[in-house]
């Protein structure tokens, strides 16, 4: 068994998860995302990446992410005519999608600004490399949006975007450009 620990920086994805189970609600996540945390009991719901699982009416198809975690991934959900897809915590994704209906995909950084903030030290040149191989950038969520089919895109939402890394204004209108799409970009602890 492969042992993992907890690193602070990603408990803001799932800080309330035993909180959550204790109140009766099942929480889905990889082995390795529930052994970093600690968690075991019946609400724990262990999945596996392309092993499709459903909740409710929900068809969910979990895939690997590429991030500096404990078997991280990111989700399809279907049901009805909606077809969802949650895409964070990841530097790229290497998989295409048909029939999206909605799109929530990490934008955490732009090249430009993340190479600015290192040369007037704001940010340490040290974060440049896990940034690049753990976060999606701008210019990669746009080469994701250009691979996929987005014909019948509803919304896409922009979520985990830097503090100082990113301008959610400029964000917004590169991805309306270059896709048409109605664009929201999530707010900190809020919805978008």
């Amino acid at each position: 068994m492969r042992a993992y620990s907890v690193d602070l920086k990603h408990m803001e994805h799932a800080k309330a998860a035993a909180d959550l189970m204790r109140a009766g609600v099942d929480c889905y996540m990889s082995r390795g995302t529930a052994e970093a945390l600690g968690l075991t009991g019946h609400r724990l719901k262990v999945v596996k990446p392309l092993e499709q699982f459903s909740v409710g009416d929900w068809t969910v198809l979990p895939f690997e992410t590429v991030h500096d975690a404990a078997e991280p991934m990111g989700f399809l959900l279907a049901a009805g005519d909606e077809k969802l897809l949650y895409l964070t915590d990841t530097a790229y994704c290497p998989y295409c999608f048909r029939g999206l209906t909605r799109i929530m995909i990490e934008c955490n950084y732009d090249k430009e600004i993340l190479e600015q903030n290192i040369l007037e030290g704001k940010l340490h040149p040290g974060m440049r490399r896990r940034l690049l191989r753990s976060h999606m950038s701008l210019d990669r969520a746009l080469d994701f949006l250009a691979a996929n089919n987005l014909s019948e895109v509803r919304e896409i939402v922009l979520l985990h975007l830097s503090d100082g890394n990113s301008d959610a204004g400029e964000f917004k209108r590169q991805v309306q450009a270059a896709t048409g799409r109605m664009v929201r970009v999530a707010e900190k602890g809020g919805e978008g």
